[in-house]
């Protein structure tokens, strides 16, 4: 007894046998090497790395004090952009959920609905909102129209994704019994399938809503309206105490949207 109690408390507990570890080590090792091949393929300056905390220094000291001198201009810009956020989003909402009713599975008429379903929705998703704004300001030249369309076609991808999986999720019965008493397709939709899907619909649009406003600030460095012509026009004529203002009305506007759709997002769920 006393033999088997020494062998016992000589046992040491391991969560992995040699065996994982030794894979373990080895992705590590692989990974060690990925890293060190991607960094000596990147070209480097390294003297303006060792120089940044320098430059950080110089720059933060032009930019302060920020100067109100633009405010007025800026605060417009300001509103200019949550209205882009704001009605590309509500035109994303028409667009969306239909493309996310033939996206799911168990909502498709056919395989090919399916596909070009997620055909457009892996497409929006595929391409980078400044992408799509540069896209638009060749199209339509510069302004709000791109902006609106950029974030737009991007938001589709977003919304019609979320969407698609709640319907996935829906639970069947309510669906099967309206299909066992002969109701039309429109009134399966409309009593079935969209109360099980609503809180989850207003939780993404809001969610979206909250995103289009962060990515709509940066809009205007491609001509696409919103603060950020502000903010690139201020950038190249080295304006940069009004960059700094710019810079602080950006984070207070996404700290007020944020909060907002906190706000939101609780009232609904």
């Amino acid at each position: 007894m006393v033999e088997q109690d020494d062998l016992l408390a000589a046992r040491i507990w391991r969560r992995h046998d040699p065996r994982e570890q030794l894979i373990r080590y080895g992705v590590l090792l692989a990974t060690l090497m990925l890293v060190v091949w991607a960094v000596r393929d990147i070209d480097i300056f390294w003297p303006w790395v060792w120089d940044a905390p320098n430059q950080i220094s110089s720059l933060g000291a032009r930019m302060w004090p920020p100067g109100p001198g633009r405010l007025g201009e800026i605060i417009w810009a300001m509103l200019e952009t949550v209205h882009i956020a704001t009605l590309a989003t509500l035109l994303t909402v028409f667009i969306a959920l239909p493309v996310s009713y033939i996206a799911a599975q168990n909502t498709t008429p056919n395989r090919a609905c399916l596909w070009l379903g997620r055909f457009i929705l892996v497409s929006s998703r595929s391409v980078n909102t400044i992408i799509w704004a540069l896209l638009f300001v060749a199209i339509f030249g510069p302004g709000v129209l791109a902006g609106i369309l950029a974030i737009m076609c991007r938001s589709v991808g977003f919304i019609g994704k979320l969407m698609g999986e709640a319907i996935e999720e829906i639970d069947r019965r309510p669906v099967e019994a309206m299909e066992a008493t002969g109701a039309s397709k429109a009134k399966v939709i409309a009593y079935a399938i969209v109360p099980q899907v609503v809180p989850a619909f207003f939780a993404i649009v809001i969610l979206r809503w909250d995103i289009n406003i962060r990515e709509s600030t940066v809009l205007g460095l491609v001509g696409a309206g919103g603060i950020g012509v502000i903010l690139q026009g201020s950038i190249d004529t080295f304006a940069w105490q009004t960059v700094a203002t710019i810079l602080i009305a950006i984070i207070a506007l996404v700290l007020i949207g944020e909060a907002l759709t906190g706000l939101l997002r609780r009232r609904v769920m």
